[in-house]
Order: C-alpha cells, then structure tokens, then sequence
C-alpha cells in the first residue's frame, strides 16, 4: 500500500485544535478552531475524496481519541463517504497505552512501530492514510515510509501551537506533483519526499530578474 498524510496547517505551519476551541488545549493552546471559518466545499470535495480512496487508516493515539469521539459516534455511519470510511475500513493506531479500543475494525500498533508500519505497506492495497497524528508523520518521515503528504494550507497566521515540523529537525526535501487553491482560500499542496535539500549560493542574476 502507499502510505499518504493529510494535514491541516497554518501559513505559520501549526496543526494544533484545528476543529473547535476544546478540541485540543495542550501547552496552553486557546486558538483553537481557527480552520472552521475558512473551510469551503472546494476543501470539501478534495478532502472526501481522499477518504475515498481510502484502503485502511493508520493513527497516532492523540488523533485516533479525537476520531473515535466524534467520527466513531455517528448514529448512521452512511451519512457521508467520510464516516463510511472510517467506520469500514480498516484502522491501526500506533499506542502503547491504549489497551481495549471500542471502534469497530480497530488494531492496535505497539512495539517497533517502523517494522510494523512496513508490514503494512508491504500488503496488497492502495491507500494507507495518516490523517492530523504529528509525531506519528515526523517518525514515519524519519524512517522512510512516507510516500505522499496532502497538505492544506490556510490562509491563517495562528501564532502559537504545535507545528507540522519543529523549529530543529532533519531538512527534508520534497516534489511537488499537484497543486490548487480553493474559492476560500486554502491551498492544498500534494508533495512526494525527495530525500535530503541541496545548497548553493546565490549570485546576482540580472538577466532572470527583468
């Protein structure tokens, strides 16, 4: 399977308590919710589609808490192909704490997670999807197994919270396949892992600056 992430971020690349003011509070957090007023049905369409294509769902525990309070409690889980989805497919959570998972089709991921993760992948399959789970994405990054990031982009400086990449951390270089902007707004960037950034130094190059 090809392992892709979904993630909502800011311009000033935070991720935290994108969905409402309680959701997530750690550290002092009190600016949550901030993409609810700039989502549209652009941001919509792709993200349904994503979940679409969906084989099996791959969360860190923070994040698979938050899904299974609110996406894991639909009445009627045919009420959009979202919480079809995630209620259908299958889901690993990576945890090491979490011992008697209450949504349906749930396995839990523990021990040597990069061994486990590339078991995963190494199935027949399309799609396993990481969506939000930060440190789960920055230690699938380290060790390789990250095929494709969708990211989001708001047009939004949030100021404080917890980032997509700290500010020390291996640089990383990345293809960009698609990109597209929303009536609202948003960007939504689909990039490719490219190993390591090259370095050089600039000199002034009149002739590409007229």
């Amino acid at each position: 399977m090809k392992l892709t992430t979904t993630t909502f971020v800011s311009v000033d690349g935070v991720m935290q308590g994108i969905g409402n003011p309680d959701e997530d509070r750690r550290g002092g957090f009190d600016r949550g919710g901030w993409t609810t007023p700039l989502w549209d049905s652009d941001a919509g369409s792709y993200l349904t589609g994503i979940f679409e294509r969906a084989d099996a769902f791959l969360f860190g525990r923070w994040t698979y808490d938050v899904f299974a309070s609110s996406w894991g409690a639909v009445a009627n889980p045919q009420m959009n192909s979202v919480a079809k989805a995630l209620h259908e497919r299958p889901k690993y959570v990576v945890s090491n704490t979490l011992t008697d998972p209450q949504w349906a089709n749930t396995t839990l991921l523990s021990g040597e997670v990069a061994t486990a993760v590339a078991g995963l992948k190494a199935t027949a399959g399309g799609e396993l999807q990481v969506h939000g789970s930060g440190v789960l994405i920055r230690s699938l990054l380290d060790n390789n197994l990250v095929d494709e990031l969708n990211l989001f982009m708001f047009p939004a400086v949030v100021g404080q919270g917890t980032r997509l990449f700290p500010d020390s951390g291996p640089d990383r270089a990345l293809e960009l396949i698609e990109s597209q902007a929303t009536r609202g707004g948003v960007t939504i960037q689909v990039y490719r892992p490219a190993g390591h950034l090259d370095y050089g130094t600039s000199t002034a190059d009149l002739e590409h600056m007229s």
